[in-house]
């Protein structure tokens, strides 16, 4: 695989805007760490979303770009505000797949950003989606990303299947990933319909971003990781054809039951990739999550809502 383009970058600021988790005494700071300082009774609000705000840089140029957008507009917007994110700096949108915990919050921001923005996102992420219930005989279905309701918005939107970049080539998006591990096998319980049938959704759009620090190496994001965090860190290798890893964060999908068996294989893994920094959010589940934190010590950061990732 020839390598795809994309430029260093001399700075990385990622903070999160939506997640699983709020806690307004973790305020331990760091060189790569920065907890957020607010005055009570203003806290961030935690749900079961993601959204990330990147702000990349080389020399002078700059960079803001927003991947994912939550489930509630009420807590985006919430944290937003208190976060003093100024919204008409965001340049592109990029959605890591169509779940209604990572486009919730999309339209409703869309005012707040310029007219025509770019909303880049794999073309199955407008999928018909449900979730079928174990041990009964039905099924849930999930909200639906509307195409129209975007471009009514204001939005361009952006369809991409293979890998791309963004922010003046200092962005990667993986496009969809290769399924290369044994142990990372999807959403078992997930359906999608493709060409009129329901199928088990093979979560095609599923994909991470990508950032290629100078002289760290490479820090990935991912959104759920459907097709799995290994996976989606290998594809980012092979893409960049860089080797070093600085940092993994994301959502890493091991939440429940039905992933118990997967999140060993997924730790040894990650320890194999030998990462600088580890930071699980949203779906990893609170199982998983404890075990990286006593298997990486090292590199595990403990993540919570409203908390700012520097690396430079």
């Amino acid at each position: 695989m020839k390598p795809i383009k994309l430029r260093q970058a001399d700075r990385l600021s990622i903070t999160i805007l939506v997640d699983n988790y709020t806690d307004l005494l973790l305020m331990m700071d760091s060189e790569v760490v920065r907890r957020p300082k607010l005055a009570p009774p203003t806290a961030p609000l935690a749900e079961h979303g993601l959204a990330c705000l990147l702000e990349v840089s080389a020399g002078d140029e700059k960079h803001v770009v927003l991947m994912d957008t939550g489930i509630t507009p009420a807590c985006l917007r919430h944290n937003i505000d208190i976060l003093g994110v100024d919204l008409s700096s965001i340049e592109a949108v990029v959605l890591s797949h169509g779940h209604f915990d990572h486009f919730g919050g999309l339209v409703d921001i869309l005012d707040g950003l310029r007219r025509g923005v770019p909303v880049i996102l794999h073309p199955d992420a407008f999928v018909e989606r449900r979730i079928r219930i174990p041990g009964a005989d039905r099924s849930i279905p999930l909200p639906r990303l509307d195409r129209s309701a975007l471009e009514r918005s204001g939005a361009a939107v952006d369809t991409r299947s293979a890998a791309s970049t963004t922010a003046s080539d200092l962005l990667l998006i993986t496009g969809a990933v290769a399924r290369q591990t044994d142990f990372e096998h999807g959403f078992p319980s997930a359906e999608a319909k493709i060409g009129g049938e329901w199928v088990a959704d093979p979560f095609h759009d599923d994909q991470g971003v990508v950032i290629n620090v100078e002289g760290r190496g490479l820090v990935v994001l991912g959104g759920c990781s459907h097709a799995g965090i290994i996976n989606t860190v290998r594809q980012a290798q092979r893409l960049t054809g860089t080797d070093r890893v600085h940092a993994v964060l994301g959502g890493f999908h091991l939440s429940g039951p039905i992933f118990e068996g997967a999140i060993q294989p997924t730790v040894e893994a990650m320890k194999s990739l030998t990462p600088d920094y580890v930071v699980p959010m949203h779906c990893t589940g609170c199982s998983a999550i404890d075990r990286f934190a006593a298997a990486m010590p090292a590199q595990f950061l403990r993540n919570t809502v409203g908390t700012s990732y520097m690396f430079a």
